[in-house]
């Protein structure tokens, strides 16, 4: 649990990098043999792109960086729990772990991946630093009715 708390705080680190630039603030990164090898937070705005999500972003560049789509024996740290979109890119990836922060209620996609005739499977952890992780949301969204 030390180390999930340790990798899932480079995740919120990303996170706040997208709230500074009034993206939603959401951050991953994707180990392996406890090296970063891929990070990123939300850019949709920036690069108007609505698959430029944390996740999307982490995966595309780990598989560049190991010349591979398939990023085997991979742990995917993301503060919030990936949307339908990114629980099917992770799936295609075939990463080893997804660990996530604090849980998405209205979607609850990660359910996907428990879906027994799936071809590949993927241990899901939820709850690393949650509070962390929903605070970084709730006060996102309040500062934003605000304005």
């Amino acid at each position: 649990m030390k180390d999930d708390e340790y990798w899932m705080r480079f995740a919120i680190f990303n996170a706040k990098k997208a709230h500074k630039k009034n993206e939603i603030p959401i951050g991953a990164i994707l180990i392996k043999d406890n090296i970063i090898i891929g990070q990123g937070w939300n850019q949709t705005i920036k690069k108007n792109d609505p698959t430029a999500h944390a996740e999307i972003l982490t995966l595309q560049k780990a598989s560049k960086k190991l010349n591979n789509y398939r990023l085997l024996h991979t742990t995917l740290y993301v503060t919030l729990e990936p949307c339908i979109m990114c629980v099917g890119a992770i799936l295609h990836s075939r990463i080893s772990k997804l660990i996530y922060g604090a849980h998405n209620k209205q979607i609850n996609a990660t359910k996907i991946l428990l879906y027994p005739k799936l071809n590949h499977h993927i241990k899901v952890f939820s709850g690393v630093l949650e509070k962390d992780c929903s605070d970084l949301l709730k006060n996102f969204f309040q500062d934003r009715r605000k304005k």
